[in-house]
Protein backbone atom coordinates (compact mmCIF):
# COMPACT_ATOMS: atom_id res chain seq x y z
CA UNK A 1 0.00 0.00 0.00
CA UNK A 2 1.23 3.49 -0.88
CA UNK A 3 2.01 5.32 2.37
CA UNK A 4 3.57 8.41 0.84
CA UNK A 5 2.16 11.61 2.31
CA UNK A 6 0.08 13.87 0.09
CA UNK A 7 2.12 16.93 -0.78
CA UNK A 8 0.72 20.44 -1.02
CA UNK A 9 1.14 20.34 -4.81
CA UNK A 10 -0.86 17.11 -5.09
CA UNK A 11 -3.61 18.45 -2.83
CA UNK A 12 -3.81 21.63 -4.89
CA UNK A 13 -3.99 19.64 -8.13
CA UNK A 14 -6.81 17.51 -6.75
CA UNK A 15 -8.87 20.65 -6.14
CA UNK A 16 -8.01 22.36 -9.41
CA UNK A 17 -11.00 24.16 -10.97
CA UNK A 18 -11.57 24.96 -14.61
CA UNK A 19 -12.88 28.52 -15.01
CA UNK A 20 -14.42 30.33 -17.98
CA UNK A 21 -15.39 34.00 -18.17
CA UNK A 22 -18.98 33.87 -19.41
CA UNK A 23 -21.20 36.77 -18.34
CA UNK A 24 -19.92 40.27 -19.07
CA UNK A 25 -20.77 43.14 -16.71
CA UNK A 26 -23.65 44.55 -18.83
CA UNK A 27 -25.31 41.11 -18.95
CA UNK A 28 -24.98 40.68 -15.19
CA UNK A 29 -26.31 44.20 -14.54
CA UNK A 30 -29.27 43.58 -16.86
CA UNK A 31 -30.04 40.28 -15.15
CA UNK A 32 -30.40 41.83 -11.70
CA UNK A 33 -32.15 45.02 -12.84
CA UNK A 34 -34.52 42.86 -14.87
CA UNK A 35 -35.15 40.59 -11.88
CA UNK A 36 -36.06 43.47 -9.54
CA UNK A 37 -38.18 45.17 -12.23
CA UNK A 38 -40.13 41.94 -12.77
CA UNK A 39 -40.56 41.49 -9.01
CA UNK A 40 -41.93 45.03 -8.73
CA UNK A 41 -44.19 44.52 -11.75
CA UNK A 42 -45.60 41.26 -10.38
CA UNK A 43 -46.38 42.69 -6.94
CA UNK A 44 -47.98 45.88 -8.26
CA UNK A 45 -49.65 44.02 -11.12
CA UNK A 46 -51.28 41.64 -8.68
CA UNK A 47 -52.53 44.57 -6.58
CA UNK A 48 -53.91 46.27 -9.68
CA UNK A 49 -55.82 43.12 -10.61
CA UNK A 50 -56.86 42.40 -7.00
CA UNK A 51 -56.94 45.79 -5.25
CA UNK A 52 -56.50 46.22 -1.51
CA UNK A 53 -59.53 47.19 0.60
CA UNK A 54 -60.50 50.82 0.25
CA UNK A 55 -58.61 53.27 2.47
CA UNK A 56 -60.81 55.46 4.60
CA UNK A 57 -60.97 59.22 4.09
CA UNK A 58 -60.41 61.42 1.06
CA UNK A 59 -58.68 59.55 -1.79
CA UNK A 60 -56.37 62.49 -2.56
CA UNK A 61 -54.94 62.27 0.96
CA UNK A 62 -53.56 58.75 0.51
CA UNK A 63 -53.09 58.22 -3.26
CA UNK A 64 -52.31 54.57 -2.43
CA UNK A 65 -53.58 53.07 -5.66
CA UNK A 66 -52.00 55.91 -7.60
CA UNK A 67 -48.60 55.00 -6.16
CA UNK A 68 -49.15 51.32 -7.02
CA UNK A 69 -49.92 52.26 -10.62
CA UNK A 70 -46.97 54.66 -10.75
CA UNK A 71 -44.51 52.02 -9.51
CA UNK A 72 -45.96 49.53 -12.01
CA UNK A 73 -45.57 51.93 -14.94
CA UNK A 74 -42.06 53.05 -13.89
CA UNK A 75 -40.94 49.42 -13.51
CA UNK A 76 -42.41 48.68 -16.93
CA UNK A 77 -40.31 51.39 -18.54
CA UNK A 78 -37.21 50.10 -16.73
CA UNK A 79 -37.98 46.64 -18.15
CA UNK A 80 -38.41 48.13 -21.65
CA UNK A 81 -35.18 50.16 -21.60
CA UNK A 82 -33.26 47.25 -20.10
CA UNK A 83 -34.55 44.90 -22.79
CA UNK A 84 -33.56 47.28 -25.61
CA UNK A 85 -30.06 47.64 -24.14
CA UNK A 86 -29.86 43.86 -23.75
CA UNK A 87 -30.71 43.42 -27.43
CA UNK A 88 -27.96 45.91 -28.28
CA UNK A 89 -25.45 44.00 -26.17
CA UNK A 90 -26.37 40.77 -27.93
CA UNK A 91 -24.76 42.29 -31.03
CA UNK A 92 -21.65 43.83 -29.43
CA UNK A 93 -21.00 41.41 -26.53
CA UNK A 94 -19.38 38.00 -26.48
CA UNK A 95 -20.94 34.81 -27.80
CA UNK A 96 -22.70 34.09 -24.51
CA UNK A 97 -24.47 37.46 -24.68
CA UNK A 98 -26.43 36.37 -27.76
CA UNK A 99 -26.98 32.74 -26.76
CA UNK A 100 -30.58 33.11 -25.54
CA UNK A 101 -31.52 35.15 -28.62
CA UNK A 102 -30.51 32.51 -31.16
CA UNK A 103 -30.73 28.93 -29.87
CA UNK A 104 -29.39 26.56 -32.58
CA UNK A 105 -32.66 24.69 -33.01
CA UNK A 106 -31.65 23.64 -36.53
CA UNK A 107 -28.90 21.37 -35.16
CA UNK A 108 -29.71 17.76 -34.30
CA UNK A 109 -27.08 17.79 -31.56
CA UNK A 110 -28.95 20.63 -29.83
CA UNK A 111 -32.06 18.48 -29.41
CA UNK A 112 -30.02 15.43 -28.42
CA UNK A 113 -28.27 17.40 -25.67
CA UNK A 114 -31.56 19.03 -24.67
CA UNK A 115 -33.08 15.57 -24.17
CA UNK A 116 -30.12 14.64 -21.96
CA UNK A 117 -30.77 17.74 -19.83
CA UNK A 118 -34.45 16.82 -19.51
CA UNK A 119 -33.38 13.39 -18.25
CA UNK A 120 -30.93 15.05 -15.84
CA UNK A 121 -33.61 17.28 -14.34
CA UNK A 122 -35.95 14.28 -14.18
CA UNK A 123 -33.18 12.39 -12.31
CA UNK A 124 -32.96 9.68 -14.99
CA UNK A 125 -29.21 10.11 -15.59
CA UNK A 126 -26.40 10.35 -13.05
CA UNK A 127 -24.24 13.07 -14.59
CA UNK A 128 -25.12 16.29 -16.43
CA UNK A 129 -23.24 17.54 -19.44
CA UNK A 130 -21.29 20.70 -18.64
CA UNK A 131 -21.46 23.93 -20.57
CA UNK A 132 -19.65 27.23 -20.18
CA UNK A 133 -22.92 29.07 -20.87
CA UNK A 134 -26.51 27.89 -20.65
CA UNK A 135 -27.29 24.27 -21.35
CA UNK A 136 -29.63 23.62 -24.33
CA UNK A 137 -32.77 23.26 -22.18
CA UNK A 138 -32.07 26.51 -20.33
CA UNK A 139 -31.25 28.25 -23.62
CA UNK A 140 -34.58 27.29 -25.18
CA UNK A 141 -36.67 28.09 -22.11
CA UNK A 142 -34.96 31.45 -21.59
CA UNK A 143 -35.37 32.25 -25.28
CA UNK A 144 -39.13 31.75 -24.93
CA UNK A 145 -39.42 33.62 -21.61
CA UNK A 146 -36.77 36.34 -21.86
CA UNK A 147 -37.33 37.18 -25.52
CA UNK A 148 -40.88 36.37 -26.60
CA UNK A 149 -42.35 36.48 -23.11
CA UNK A 150 -40.94 39.90 -22.32
CA UNK A 151 -41.90 41.21 -25.78
CA UNK A 152 -45.48 40.01 -25.20
CA UNK A 153 -45.67 41.70 -21.79
CA UNK A 154 -44.14 44.94 -23.11
CA UNK A 155 -46.48 45.12 -26.12
CA UNK A 156 -49.65 44.34 -24.16
CA UNK A 157 -48.54 46.59 -21.29
CA UNK A 158 -47.93 49.57 -23.57
CA UNK A 159 -51.26 48.93 -25.29
CA UNK A 160 -53.06 49.13 -21.94
CA UNK A 161 -51.02 52.16 -20.93
CA UNK A 162 -51.93 53.84 -24.22
CA UNK A 163 -55.60 53.69 -23.23
CA UNK A 164 -54.87 56.07 -20.40
CA UNK A 165 -52.67 58.45 -22.37
CA UNK A 166 -55.34 58.64 -25.09
CA UNK A 167 -55.30 59.16 -28.83
CA UNK A 168 -52.31 61.08 -30.14
CA UNK A 169 -49.81 59.53 -27.71
CA UNK A 170 -47.12 57.29 -29.15
CA UNK A 171 -48.24 54.44 -26.90
CA UNK A 172 -51.75 54.61 -28.33
CA UNK A 173 -50.60 55.08 -31.92
CA UNK A 174 -47.99 52.30 -31.90
CA UNK A 175 -49.70 49.78 -29.65
CA UNK A 176 -53.28 50.43 -28.46
CA UNK A 177 -54.56 51.11 -31.96
CA UNK A 178 -53.91 47.54 -33.15
CA UNK A 179 -53.19 45.37 -30.11
CA UNK A 180 -56.59 45.86 -28.45
CA UNK A 181 -58.60 45.14 -31.65
CA UNK A 182 -56.36 42.11 -32.25
CA UNK A 183 -57.36 40.59 -28.90
CA UNK A 184 -60.96 41.73 -29.19
CA UNK A 185 -61.39 44.30 -26.44
CA UNK A 186 -59.51 45.97 -23.61
CA UNK A 187 -60.58 43.44 -20.98
CA UNK A 188 -59.20 40.60 -23.09
CA UNK A 189 -55.79 42.33 -23.18
CA UNK A 190 -55.97 42.79 -19.40
CA UNK A 191 -56.72 39.08 -18.97
CA UNK A 192 -53.85 37.91 -21.18
CA UNK A 193 -51.44 40.42 -19.60
CA UNK A 194 -52.43 39.19 -16.13
CA UNK A 195 -52.06 35.56 -17.24
CA UNK A 196 -48.57 36.40 -18.49
CA UNK A 197 -47.72 37.64 -15.01
CA UNK A 198 -48.64 34.27 -13.47
CA UNK A 199 -46.62 32.45 -16.12
CA UNK A 200 -43.59 34.58 -15.25
CA UNK A 201 -44.08 33.85 -11.53
CA UNK A 202 -44.14 30.10 -12.25
CA UNK A 203 -41.02 30.44 -14.40
CA UNK A 204 -39.21 32.40 -11.65
CA UNK A 205 -39.90 29.65 -9.11
CA UNK A 206 -38.61 26.94 -11.47
CA UNK A 207 -35.64 29.12 -12.47
CA UNK A 208 -34.58 29.63 -8.84
CA UNK A 209 -34.98 25.92 -8.04
CA UNK A 210 -33.00 24.85 -11.12
CA UNK A 211 -30.18 27.32 -10.40
CA UNK A 212 -29.80 26.15 -6.79
CA UNK A 213 -30.03 22.48 -7.79
CA UNK A 214 -27.42 22.86 -10.52
CA UNK A 215 -25.07 24.74 -8.20
CA UNK A 216 -25.20 21.87 -5.71
CA UNK A 217 -25.47 18.76 -7.88
CA UNK A 218 -23.68 19.54 -11.15
CA UNK A 219 -20.37 20.59 -9.57
CA UNK A 220 -20.29 23.91 -11.42
CA UNK A 221 -21.03 27.45 -10.35
CA UNK A 222 -24.40 28.88 -11.36
CA UNK A 223 -25.58 31.54 -8.91
CA UNK A 224 -22.15 33.01 -8.16
CA UNK A 225 -21.44 33.24 -11.90
CA UNK A 226 -24.14 35.91 -12.23
CA UNK A 227 -22.22 38.00 -9.69
CA UNK A 228 -18.64 37.40 -10.82
CA UNK A 229 -19.11 36.51 -14.48
CA UNK A 230 -16.93 33.39 -14.12
CA UNK A 231 -18.22 29.83 -14.49
CA UNK A 232 -16.12 27.39 -12.48
CA UNK A 233 -16.13 23.59 -12.69
CA UNK A 234 -15.34 22.15 -9.28
CA UNK A 235 -14.32 18.71 -10.54
CA UNK A 236 -11.79 20.20 -12.95
CA UNK A 237 -13.69 18.88 -15.96
CA UNK A 238 -13.79 21.20 -18.99
CA UNK A 239 -17.18 22.19 -20.43
CA UNK A 240 -18.65 20.18 -23.28
CA UNK A 241 -18.90 23.19 -25.63
CA UNK A 242 -15.15 23.61 -25.74
CA UNK A 243 -14.82 27.06 -24.14
CA UNK A 244 -12.67 25.89 -21.27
Amino acid sequence: MDTQPITADKAHAAHREEAVYVYEAPVRLWHWVNAFAILSLCITGYLIGSPLPAVGGEASNSFLFGWIRYIHFASGYILLVGFLLRVYWAFVGNGHARQVFAPPVWKATFWHELLHEVKWYAMLVKEPMKYSGHNPLATLVMHVMFVWGIVFMIVTGLALYGEGTGMGSWQHTLFSSWVIPLFGQSQDVHTWHHLGMWLIICFAIIHFYAAVREDIMSRQSIISSMFSGWRTFRDGRAPEDGHG
